[in-house]
């Protein structure tokens, strides 16, 4: 039987739309970038921002609200009155030194293993959202079920490098053991790495002897498997909460993002440059106080960045002063040959609109030009953190797979055989039946998933959708499609037994576990 031509034509249009649609699951490798920094200050500036961060740290110095870490700075030569440290410049340096300039995260799934430091860069989803948008776009609080859908969702994102960790808050278990739940939910449904939970320092304990039950406490002793946060009080603050927590870490030598919480004209001064010297300053007595917990284990330059409304006192995203300030700190971070950390597709709409869109599109783009290694909350975030939308995450992938692309840089491999097509065809002709296009159409230009270039009248035809209801289909597509990266059977066994253990001893209430 023949073939009629036209549906030839349609067969291979199919074919294209199937190859466009069917989903890819393989996490993309860690980022190797390939373009430039934007490097906005001279040499003189840096410096000038070095040098004002140790006059800080010297003159005004840094409050540490816990007993032990005043201690330990004490036993390292430090100038400690009271509760405020001032920190000798020569002290800091000799300390930061020896922070390690790389990082190799090992994760359950060898194949997903990744790497951070200099032009490596990973993007790891956003955590922390009292509230979430689900499947239906409802605005609601979020359960450990929920949790899991995200945890499911970052699994099968390429361009996530990570399950993170509470993407949502789980409100339907008691916040005394949320920390139990929410790491076996990381471990559980994906088998990349993840971060690890520091609310309070038995709970840093906890989540770094779960660790030692999937990788082996000797393995931990040589090799990262989880990534803690602590954040500071600015201006110049760091309580026993997160003191704690950082401890716990260092002391399984496992990296923690040392981060100052900037509020940019409400706990920093309203100056662009001003705000990143007291930034630096925070960031550097953190980085120096883990190599004094313990010399060489790893640590990354942190912070969240916001400026503040002077009409409001909200906080915003997406302004031209944080793309300006992540520019610099990633000039400081290289003055110090530390891996950064910045927040990535931040948005301060109350739902996935045009504006959420704009500000995460403006952060990220200063993001990737920063040369930021550990790029966190790159999926979901939205109304300045508070709730964490499935459409948004399923987009913000997207985008950062696109944001991949163009930060890896100008591919030059098959240069001559696209010049010789160019022979081929001639004047007035067309590529798109060459062999070189039908060998390289699916990698030559990216094709978004969700973003729709259709005519209007294939787009009505299509149902009308916009973005935000092609994500949600998209989001139910796979987890329909979801297959649990099984655990061994026996750790999965030990590490329900200590959740249960953990769980009789610790109280089960509203509130942070400090003593159990």
């Amino acid at each position: 039987m023949s073939v009629q031509p036209n549906a030839a034509r349609r067969g291979g249009r199919d074919a294209r739309r199937m190859l466009r649609t069917t989903p890819k699951f393989q996490m993309l490798p860690t980022l190797k970038r390939g373009l430039p920094n934007t490097e906005p200050m001279s040499e003189e500036q840096v410096e000038l921002i070095h040098n004002a961060s140790l006059d800080i740290l010297e003159e005004v110095g840094v409050v540490f609200r816990d007993p032990i870490a005043l201690e330990d700075w004490k036993g390292v030569g430090a100038d400690v009155r009271g509760e405020r440290v001032h920190l000798d410049r020569a002290l800091v340096m000799d300390l930061i030194k020896t922070i390690p300039s790389d990082i190799k995260y090992y994760a359950r799934n060898p194949e997903n293993n990744v790497e951070l430091g200099g032009k490596k860069s990973i993007f790891v989803p956003m955590t922390g959202a009292p509230y979430m948008r689900d499947l239906d776009d409802v605005r609601r609080g979020p359960t450990i079920a929920d949790l899991g859908t995200f945890h499911k969702l970052a699994h099968m994102m390429p361009a996530l490098h990570s399950s993170a960790h509470h993407i949502v808050e789980p409100m339907d278990i008691v916040v005394a053991h949320r920390h139990l739940h929410i790491t076996y939910s990381s471990m559980k449904y994906s088998d990349k790495m993840f971060m690890g939970m520091t609310t309070s320092p038995k709970n840093a304990e906890d989540v770094l002897d779960m660790c030692a039950i999937l990788f082996g406490a000797e393995f931990m002793e040589t090799h990262a498997v989880a990534t803690g946060n602590c954040n500071g009080n600015s201006p110049l603050v760091w309580d026993q909460t997160m003191l704690g927590a950082m401890r716990a870490f260092n002391r399984r030598n496992q990296p923690v993002l040392c981060s100052p919480f900037v509020l940019g004209g409400a706990n920093t001064p309203a100056s662009t440059a001003a705000a990143v010297a007291q930034l630096n300053a925070e960031a550097l007595s953190a980085l120096a106080y883990t190599q004094v917990v313990r010399r060489g284990c790893p640590a990354i330059y942190g912070h969240y960045l916001s400026t503040v409304s002077m009409q409001s006192g909200a906080p915003m995203a997406g302004t031209p002063e944080i793309s300006l300030m992540n520019f610099m700190i990633g000039q400081m971070a290289r003055r110090y040959n530390v891996p950064w950390r910045t927040s990535n597709l931040l948005g301060g709409a109350k739902m996935f609109d045009a504006q959420s869109g704009y500000e995460s599109a403006m952060t990220m783009m200063a993001v990737l030009m920063s040369g930021a290694n550990y790029i966190w909350h790159s999926a979901g975030w939205n109304e300045a953190g508070m709730h964490c939308s499935i459409a948004k995450f399923m987009v913000d992938s997207e985008v950062c797979a696109m944001g991949y692309r163009m930060a890896e840089g100008i591919k030059w491999d098959d240069f001559d055989e696209a010049l010789a097509s160019i022979r081929d065809v001639g004047p007035g002709g067309h590529y798109l039946g060459h062999p070189h296009t039908q060998a390289n159409f699916e990698k030559a230009f990216f094709i978004p998933r969700l973003f729709d270039n259709n005519s209007i009248e294939q787009w009505i035809a299509d149902g009308s959708k916009d973005i935000k209801q092609r994500a949600l289909e998209q989001a139910r597509y796979l987890l329909s499609e979801y297959q649990e990266p099984k655990l061994d059977e026996s750790v999965d066994e030990e590490l329900r037994a200590y959740i249960d253990r953990r769980s009789r001893e610790i109280p089960a209430v509203d509130a942070l576990n400090e003593d159990h």
